[in-house]
């Protein structure tokens, strides 16, 4: 009898550890808030549209964040909110709560200053998951916005490199008619320049026939009377861009938002552990992880990181410590990943991918930065515009 007491003594301590341990966690709550949007026309149906770009990628963190939390007694909550289409994302906003310190954004671009500016987000930390605007992380900066995906100016200078290295200096612009064509464009012309590349000839595409029915014709007739090392297309709605490839008048590649890319994340990357997670994200989403997902998952691994190694679960002592110069984050890209304190843009390698083939990482060999070689992407400190 009294060794059953004995036992039932100890089994009642055991859960009042438990139970103590798990007050004794430090509680973290993340929100990742996102709105529906419309298909857009299906221009291909090899690539259906995916709605839940970025959800996944926060939750495989939070799960991520969760294991190491078992060990530094911390226990982070993903609470996800997703607004209808036409609904109200600003009021989705203020009903976050107070006690959620972080924010994971899956908005579009004219939304990630307007939720910024909001009263309730003040005393937040923003997390960009989905745009590569340049001004956001310039002119219209907030400083309590961090950007995870790389803006089009590193992007572009990520292509730029590739082709100095291989002497493809001679550019073929063709740009589209949407107001993202036209961003896009002003990167690439912007990286041309830093790199001493010569754009010998620009032109708009402005056709408005069915690319599929006539790019055969139409095609090499648009490409033809300049010689060119490149064909650069700034196409980011895919309305044209595939079909230039291996239609032009001269056999020229074609780099820039088709044909070879400067990308975030790519199913195809497999080096530095990227096929663990590669395959983690597929058994629980049943698809590829896409730069989306990827960019949500970078956010709320920041954010675990952070609190790890800052011991808290303040908002502030975790901003500071993700800006200093102690943060590194792991990317599956080779170098450790940081954030620029200047302008809040995450700093990482950029992969070079064709469709179904990873090509090259930037930056590349031989570019080098006084302080980081990740710099040499995009704006450095002294031509950023960010106050």
């Amino acid at each position: 009898m009294a060794k059953k007491i004995n036992c039932l003594a100890l089994l009642f301590l055991i859960g009042l550890s438990s139970h103590a341990n798990a007050a004794d966690k430090l509680l973290i709550k993340i929100a990742y808030l996102s709105q529906e949007r419309e298909a857009p026309a299906a221009l291909s149906n090899l690539d259906p549209f995916i709605q839940n770009k970025g959800e996944l990628g926060a939750e495989l963190a939070t799960s991520d964040n969760n294991t190491t939390g078992q060990f530094t007694h911390q226990q982070y909550e993903l609470k996800k909110v997703i607004v209808p289409i036409g609904g109200d994302i600003v009021q989705a906003f203020n009903k976050l709560g107070d006690d959620v310190g972080f924010v994971v954004l899956n908005v579009k671009p004219a939304q990630i200053n307007q939720l910024a500016d909001l009263p309730a987000a003040q005393n937040k930390l923003l997390f960009d998951a989905v745009t590569s605007d340049d001004e956001l992380r310039g002119s219209q900066c907030r400083h309590h916005v961090l950007h995870i995906l790389p803006n089009r100016a590193m992007r572009a200078d990520a292509l730029a490199q590739y082709m100095l290295k291989k002497r493809w200096q001679n550019w073929f612009l063709v740009v589209g008619q949407t107001p993202e064509d036209q961003l896009y464009a002003a990167a690439i012309k912007r990286a041309a320049k830093r790199y001493g590349m010569k754009l010998v000839a620009e032109k708009a595409w402005d056709n408005t026939y069915d690319a599929r029915r006539s790019a055969q014709s139409d095609v090499p007739q648009f490409t033809q009377g300049e010689d060119y090392d490149v064909l650069v297309v700034a196409d980011e709605q895919g309305l044209f861009g595939e079909y230039l490839d291996y239609r032009t008048w001269l056999p020229r590649p074609v780099i820039g938002t088709q044909g070879l890319t400067a990308t975030a994340w790519h199913r195809t990357h497999e080096q530095w552990g990227a096929v663990q997670l590669q395959n983690r994200f597929k058994e629980q989403a049943g698809r590829w992880m896409e730069e989306e997902d990827y960019a949500a998952y970078l956010a709320v691994r920041a954010i675990g990181e952070a609190s790890v190694r800052a011991k808290s679960d303040q908002v502030q002592a975790i901003k500071d410590y993700m800006l200093s110069d102690a943060f590194a984050l792991q990317g599956y890209k080779g170098k450790p990943l940081t954030f620029r304190s200047w302008d809040g843009q995450l700093r990482q390698p950029i992969l070079l991918a064709a469709p179904r083939s990873m090509v090259s990482v930037a930056p590349l060999d031989g570019f080098l930065h006084p302080k980081s070689e990740l710099d040499t992407l995009g704006y450095d400190q002294p031509e950023s515009t960010c106050k």
